[in-house]
């Protein structure tokens, strides 16, 4: 096929009188454009210090749906009056420079290719593109300060013409994915930080502190053995306040921690030989954003406790331990991995959605990842998809690949992965649906130094039951990430390029700028199992899952991959046969 109309389409660089545009002026789908289509707005030159940028490619994310049904009363947007200054959805996005402002032309070029990160901070301050700052459903738009000059600089990355314009728009969300196996913890004593140690009065163990003592700014000790108490004080650093409390109890944890820490929690607490997990149940309510319970003993503790699952995901609490005497034996990325673990079994919880599609995709794809990879996924069309997608590769990796459906079969999840793997319990564990339940019952069948990784987010304050003796006897590793970073974002391109990920996998339907509503609708209603991309720049295209190309558009179809994969050949076609040029 010769590419003369794709390779028009890169070079285009003419701006059409106006922009079709998708705006949300409020709660619900029906407020996304004007009586379901979208509206036409003239198209501005962009001042000195802005970009004019065309967007090539959407992908829809269920992020989107949020923002969609809580409008104004969305978290991020505080409570703004989007009739009044309408927002708009679409934060995955490949965008190609327009036109430069003359304060950026030593940064940017006309034709250059584009990805965004859209979670933005200004003066530590998050904003979001696709949420404050109106996203990119939309054919073009102007880009200036509040993107190209936040508190990391410009959050945008160049793309390389090699990346086709969906795996660029889809670099967000595998983002967010490769980012969950990265250390988001903090995993020593914070500097110039709060710290308490709780002793149990009845221990007489050699307790030892051989790195960190140095790092907090004040120390406080309750039910500490003297002669330990003379080891923190030759150790510590001589600004560091250390300050000596009668025993706490139960009852006066919550008024103790609002005093000391002025209601921000203690960045670290360690709590030595504890015996009560309801004790530690209470101690860990009082761990501040980012911060560490280190867990230090040798004997199981009395029961279960009720942790927060929520700040796990968001807040980045980290729960360590170590059944050495030497305390500092439990910090460290060494010890503390985040990574799943090579040759190991690898579960992945509900993950017939997009994302957990790119979980399991990436396990699979992963050259020093598990051996074996189980999905559960109770819906039955999800599970079929999750499978033509994921066996080929598998194959292709040599790997292990099953999917458990409690719906289809009366043999326990334990029993399924005994009978591939020999072991009833897994290495790790990945949760890709926001289910208390689920993440409470999944810790049981992780092996004592297992992993369990809260990918979906459920609310703060969520509590989850947790046998927390295997994080100091056994070190269990809790996780949890919430979106991703530009340095994330650039890996996933990297890894694109290399041939280390394919992000096209996880294409389900694609559309054009006319069938945007319905997409954010079929988005809403689960209707596709992967993601929905949207081509901006092509309007007739309606909405079109990969499978039934064939049937309307067979030149598009016949460059699909294995199992209608989309693929960088079906997206030049897609542009040969569709695109009508830039003043359509």
């Amino acid at each position: 096929m010769k590419n003369s109309k794709f390779a028009e389409y890169q070079n285009d660089l003419k701006i059409p009188e106006s922009t079709l545009t998708w705006n949300l002026y409020g709660a619900g789908v029906e407020n996304i454009g004007r009586e379901g289509k979208p509206e036409s707005f003239k198209i501005q030159p962009p001042d000195e210090n802005q970009l004019l940028v065309r967007v090539d490619a959407v992908g829809l994310c269920f992020s989107d749906v949020k923002l969609i049904k809580l409008g104004g009363e969305h978290p991020k947007l505080s409570g703004r009056d989007l009739s009044a200054e309408p927002t708009r959805v679409g934060h995955e996005v490949a965008l190609t420079v327009i036109k430069v402002g003359k304060n950026l032309a030593d940064e940017y070029q006309p034709g250059q290719r584009l990805a965004i990160q859209p979670d933005i901070y200004v003066n530590q301050h998050n904003t979001a593109y696709g949420y404050t700052i109106p996203g990119g459903l939309t054919q073009y738009h102007l880009m200036g300060a509040e993107v190209l000059d936040a508190d990391d600089g410009a959050y945008v990355i160049p793309v390389d013409n090699r990346v086709g314009y969906a795996e660029a728009a889809l670099t967000e969300p595998w983002a967010c994915v490769d980012a969950a196996y990265t250390q988001r913890r903090r995993l020593n004593p914070k500097t110039g930080g709060t710290m308490w140690i709780v002793g149990n009065k009845d221990d007489t163990t050699q307790y030892a502190f051989s790195e960190g003592l140095g790092a907090p700014k004040t120390i406080f000790l309750t039910n500490i053995p003297d002669k330990f108490k003379e080891i923190i004080k030759k150790n510590v650093a001589t600004e560091t306040h250390i300050i000596e409390t009668k025993e706490i109890y139960l009852e006066e944890i919550a008024d103790f921690s609002a005093r000391s820490t002025n209601g921000e929690g203690f960045d670290d607490i360690i709590l030595l030989s504890p015996t009560s997990g309801k004790f530690v149940e209470e101690i860990a309510k009082f761990i501040a954003f980012r911060g560490v319970l280190n867990i230090v003993g040798n004997k199981e503790l009395d029961g279960d406790s009720l942790i927060d699952a929520g700040r796990i995901h968001y807040h980045y609490t980290a729960y360590v331990g170590t059944r050495s005497s030497d305390i500092s034996a439990a910090y460290g990325e060494e010890r503390n991995r985040c990574e799943l673990r090579k040759n190991g079994t690898a579960l992945f919880i509900g993950a017939g959605g997009p994302m957990g599609q790119m979980h399991v995709q990436r396990a699979i794809e992963k050259a020093d990842g598990p051996a074996i990879v189980i999905a559960t996924e109770l819906n039955k069309e999800r599970a079929e998809v999750l499978k033509k997608i994921i066996e080929p590769l598998a194959m292709k990796k040599s790997k292990v690949f099953k999917i458990f459906n409690s719906n289809e079969t009366e043999q326990s999840l334990q029993d399924f992965i005994f009978e591939i793997s020999g072991d009833r319990c897994v290495d790790d564990a990945v949760i890709c649906t926001p289910v208390a339940k689920l993440m409470e019952d999944t810790a049981k069948i992780l092996k004592p130094d297992g992993m369990l990784i809260l990918f979906a987010g459920v609310p703060n304050g969520t509590l989850i039951n947790m046998n927390l003796s295997s994080v100091f006897l056994g070190n269990l590793q809790l996780t949890g990430t919430s979106g991703s970073k530009l340095h994330d974002q650039k890996v996933v391109l990297q890894k694109t390029l290399r041939g280390e990920l394919d992000p096209n996998r996880s294409v389900a339907a694609i559309g054009g700028m006319q069938a945007a509503h319905e997409g954010l609708e079929a988005l809403i209603n689960g209707t596709f199992a992967g993601k929905i991309i949207i081509f901006p720049q092509i309007n007739e295209l309606p909405l079109t899952g990969l499978q039934d190309l064939e049937n309307s558009y067979p030149q598009i179809a016949e460059k699909l991959g294995e199992n209608y994969l989309w693929t960088i050949e079906a997206e030049k076609a897609l542009i040969e046969e569709l695109w009508r040029g830039s003043a359509q």
